[in-house]
């Protein structure tokens, strides 16, 4: 039986601080979006512009992809926009469709996780339960992702299952979507930014970034029972804001403890939360490569259910979709 725990919102928030940070706004919810497709276009001009720029871009788009993702996470619960017909559309064809997932599903599947973190019937369970792992395991991670393996894998198995379970109306918001912006980019007169700046980043670092922030937010943590302490909070610094951890996805604790305050209200609970000495009780780390660290120390040749040589991580697919995990 789980003895899993449950914490109130009046456990830890007073009614003013709670009303500080639960409400969702559709103008801050759009401002996001915007904010994520003016950062892929503006790195795909400046690379029209400037070929050389093109490494700097690809990073950038492989981030603000994962944004996406990320933003799509947040309608997923409900808490883009205020407004539930906004939040949806958004969430659907802005977010989801463009980079291959379905919000419908994937809303379905990720409450489950919220329900039982890090117990034996949460759905996520498998993309941490191996850690930690040899660095020779994560290095071999690292390349699968890097060089576009794990990348094409997932989407031939999202689109596999699709056709299998004849899912038209997602293909069709997938083809359409990518359509639209690869139409762009013709009449722009610059074909292959498409190929190049579109599906290179989101096969390969998005791949990558995405693996490195489901080990930050899940992966050894110290007890699987505890809401404070069975999710992980990554302190960011600006850099690994813009390129790993986009709109506060750092702050994953304080997402599960109320999974209904917006991503852009985090910050604010973090705050408030350390104030009352909170977080001195949660999980948190002060940066990416604390947690990567401890991930990867298991010594070689170190035997056990903790994952060896060609431990694959799950992929999470999701009513025919392959969803980037998004916990």
């Amino acid at each position: 039986m789980s003895v899993y725990q449950r914490v109130k919102a009046s456990d830890i928030l007073t009614l003013r601080e709670l009303e500080s940070v639960r409400h969702s706004s559709d103008l801050l919810g759009i401002l996001c979006v915007v904010h994520a497709w003016a950062v892929i276009a503006g790195a795909m001009a400046l690379t029209a512009w400037q070929w050389w720029l093109a490494p700097i871009a690809f990073v950038v788009i492989g981030a603000r992809q994962l944004g996406l993702a990320i933003l799509m996470h947040d309608a997923a619960h409900g808490v883009l926009t205020k407004s539930k017909r906004l939040n949806d559309v958004l969430g659907q064809w802005f977010l989801a469709y463009p980079v291959g997932t379905d919000l419908v599903p994937y809303r379905n599947y990720h409450l489950k996780h919220h329900r039982s973190t890090k117990q034996a019937d949460d759905p996520d369970i498998e993309l941490s339960r191996h850690f930690p792992i040899t660095r020779d395991s994560f290095r071999r991670k690292l390349i699968r992702d890097i060089t576009g393996q794990t990348g094409y894998q997932q989407r031939k198995a999202a689109f596999t299952n699709v056709i299998r379970r004849r899912q038209w109306g997602t293909l069709a918001g997938w083809l359409g979507t990518n359509a639209v912006i690869l139409g762009l980019c013709i009449v722009a007169g610059y074909w292959w930014l498409y190929p190049v700046l579109w599906v290179g980043p989101i096969l390969t670092w998005f791949q990558l970034i995405t693996r490195v922030r489901n080990i930050a937010e899940h992966a050894v943590v110290p007890d699987n029972d505890d809401p404070y302490r069975n999710a992980r909070t990554t302190i960011a610094n600006p850099l690994a804001r813009a390129l790993l951890a986009p709109y506060w996805v750092n702050y994953h604790v304080e997402h599960h403890l109320l999974f209904w305050v917006p991503c852009y209200r985090l910050p604010r609970m973090h705050k408030i939360l350390k104030a009352k000495g909170i977080t001195n009780r949660m999980e948190v780390r002060r940066g990416y490569l604390d947690v990567i660290r401890e991930a990867t120390s298991r010594p070689k040749g170190v035997g056990g259910s903790q994952g060896g040589r060609g431990q694959r991580r799950r992929s999470a697919i999701i009513e025919g979709t392959d969803i980037p995990a998004t916990s």
